[in-house]
């Protein structure tokens, strides 16, 4: 059975790294592993494991000129309704996701006169419009390395009986292989080694719909002074992250992540409990290209992640995805620590209403193109996935405007209500609407 995935893969073009990547992950598929990581395997992790950021400080020197940004922008966003790349989508001051990151990083060359080059793993669907976008910017492809590349697929696995799926849409037949796939994609397109022998010694890899996670020279000089070879920068959880994975430690000492389709079913509690797994990772990670580089060497390029198996179903055959987490490779490395940060460096955008927030009077852009939090409270937003779920239905209701939320811990939204100008809301605020509703020329506080 394996052959068949061996050959299909081959057919479709893709390279002995991701093929041998996939038949590894197989292998441990059909030899019954499940990817499931029990409380049993883990315990919380030391202290002197976990950074405290506001202890950081500043060298005198520059080191930009050592680092290199990935962003990872292959989502299509299309729990929002989307078709296209989530990143192109308007953010602030008439700017995209795009637009933003690659002035950040503009902003940052110049004032630090470093070449700090910035690499965009794309899918196939995001690729040529990203691209697009960035012809805008012909200075940005100033740099000794390809502005992008193409992230790999993975082929599905009817759960039935281990077979390749073969639908009639090629398309339903493969699945993204999750993030943990940068690193065969470094590897294949030969990146790692060409950024060191221009002088690039750490990657600083982020989402691009976390305009938070910016190029930061405290972070990079720990690093450096520490010989910290990776480092995964954590918030604290709370009740909006609990579902999300955390982080932990094996029995052995070396940190581990652990996302929510490694938990087994019946320990799902106590994984959101977050008096127990009190950090979750931002995605936001620091590597040192060298330590990578012996780590892939030693393993021919294949590194061995955490594997999560990911139950589907396509056209009423129930299917299996294999995926990894690049996060997970922190249990990889020797010496690997965690940094816990402010929640400024995470503000990501996954649903409808967490754009609405930074749509909003809560954030500012400032002149180097950061995004800047002008309340000292904590926001909660809940709006009506019914009326709000998709992007065209967010930006129809709100159109004329987004309501004042800075001194609005929590709005929740049930019902069709649109906005129109002059709206403040205040306190804890709950709107309900059996017919379509616009609110407009109004203060509404409680």
């Amino acid at each position: 059975m394996k052959n068949l995935f061996v050959e299909k893969m081959k057919k479709e073009g893709l390279s002995d790294i991701v093929i041998n990547t996939f038949v590894n992950y197989y292998n441990k598929l059909i030899n019954g592993e499940t990817g499931k990581l029990s409380k049993n395997d883990i315990t919380k992790p030391d202290a002197d494991k976990i950074i405290d950021y506001n202890q950081l400080k500043s060298l005198e020197q520059n080191n930009l000129d050592k680092l290199a940004i990935i962003k990872l922008n292959g989502g299509l966003g299309t729990s929002m309704g989307l078709k296209k790349a989530k990143s192109l989508l308007p953010v602030k001051n008439n700017l995209s996701f795009l637009d933003i990151i690659t002035k950040q990083v503009l902003f940052l060359r110049d004032k630090t006169k470093s070449k700090m080059p910035i690499i965009f793993m794309n899918s196939f669907n995001t690729q040529k419009d990203t691209l697009d976008v960035l012809d805008k910017y012909p200075e940005i492809k100033n740099q000794a390395c390809p502005l992008s590349f193409v992230q790999n697929k993975f082929p599905k696995i009817i759960k039935r009986d281990f077979s390749p799926l073969n639908n009639k849409d090629d398309s339903l037949n493969w699945n993204p292989p999750g993030h943990g796939d940068i690193f065969s994609c470094l590897a294949q397109e030969n990146l790692i080694d060409t950024l060191l022998d221009n002088k690039i010694e750490y990657i600083f890899v982020s989402n691009s719909d976390n305009l938070g996670a910016i190029a930061d020279t405290k972070i990079l000089d720990y690093m450096i002074e520490s010989k910290t070879p990776f480092l995964m920068e954590v918030c604290k959880r709370t009740e909006m992250d609990k579902k999300g994975g955390h982080l932990a430690q094996t029995k052995s000492g070396r940190l581990i992540l652990r996302e929510s389709a490694q938990c087994p079913d019946n320990e799902t509690d106590e994984f959101q409990n977050i008096q127990i797994y009190n950090y979750f990772n931002t995605n936001n990670l620091w590597i040192e290209l060298k330590a990578l580089k012996e780590i892939m060497d030693k393993h021919d390029n294949i590194i061995e992640l955490p594997l999560i198996v990911n139950p589907k179903t396509v056209e009423g055959i129930d299917v299996i995805q294999l995926e990894t987490a690049m996060g997970a490779a922190i249990s990889i490395f020797d010496n690997a620590k965690a940094i816990l940060v402010n929640r400024d460096r995470f503000t990501p955008v996954k649903k409808t209403q967490d754009l609405v927030l930074i749509w909003s009077d809560i954030y500012e852009l400032k002149e180097d193109f950061t995004l800047n939090k002008l309340s000292q409270i904590d926001h909660i937003l809940d709006l009506d996935s019914t009326y709000y779920g998709e992007i065209d239905q967010t930006q129809k209701r709100f159109a004329e405007g987004i309501p004042s939320l800075k001194e609005c811990p929590s709005l929740t939204i049930k019902g069709d209500i649109s906005f129109g100008k002059n709206t403040i809301f205040k306190g804890q605020i709950n709107l309900q609407a059996f017919e379509p509703t616009k609110l407009a020329n109004i203060k509404i506080e409680n």
